[in-house]
């Protein structure tokens, strides 16, 4: 990777447990990266900081342990090479894009290897690769959206935390509308909460 290489790194498929995101965060400070992190019961966050810029590598607290989540665009070559050898190491999913000039790479990732590389110039397109039999736009959406279900629980409970929020605004003001009306909503919150729970 050419340091003025931007590298996307999408629909990110990484599982971990508590000590190797530990584990993470020493071997980041190990490579000189300055850096501090932050968790509540739902999202650990490791925010990185390269040159100017923060990259925030979010991890969602599933039911084993946690999943990274997210889109990240990462123009730090040694950090762009450190995620791809997690990804490598983890037998991890992804979708990586790599800008250069006028040029993009997109390189489908499973379990840890490309399965299918693609060139894209101006409006042309070609495939420079393809792992096994050809797999449709479709079905690679349907591999890569699998995780929905674990994402709108974590949006469900985001919104359950801010309604929680507005509860207690509205008691302290003794607001008795918006109160019964953030009561309501949490009623409801909660209830789509333990539908996507039971189903996932």
């Amino acid at each position: 990777m050419n340091k003025n290489d931007e590298v996307e790194y999408c629909n990110l498929e990484l599982r971990f447990d508590r000590q190797h995101i530990q584990d993470l965060i020493k071997d980041l400070i190990q490579d000189g990266y300055s850096l501090y992190w932050s968790e509540n019961e739902s999202i650990f966050v490791i925010s990185v900081r390269t040159g100017r810029k923060l990259v925030k590598l979010r991890f969602q607290r599933i039911k084993d342990g946690y999943k990274l989540v997210g889109d990240y665009m990462i123009r730090d070559a040694r950090l762009a090479e450190w995620m791809e050898k997690l990804i490598g190491d983890m037998r991890g999913h992804a979708i990586v894009k790599r800008f250069r000039d006028r040029q993009i790479i997109i390189e489908n990732i499973m379990f840890g290897e490309v399965i299918r590389l693609v060139e894209i110039s101006g409006y042309q397109q070609r495939v420079l690769f393809q792992k096994g039999p050809l797999l449709s736009d479709q079905e690679l959406s349907k591999l890569y959206y699998s995780t929905e279900g674990e994402e709108r629980i974590l949006q469900r409970r985001i919104e359950i935390d801010e309604q929680l929020d507005r509860l207690n605004e509205a008691l302290q003001s003794e607001n008795v509308l918006e109160a019964e009306h953030c009561k309501q909503k949490l009623a409801f919150l909660a209830k789509e909460l333990r539908k996507l729970e039971w189903w996932t």
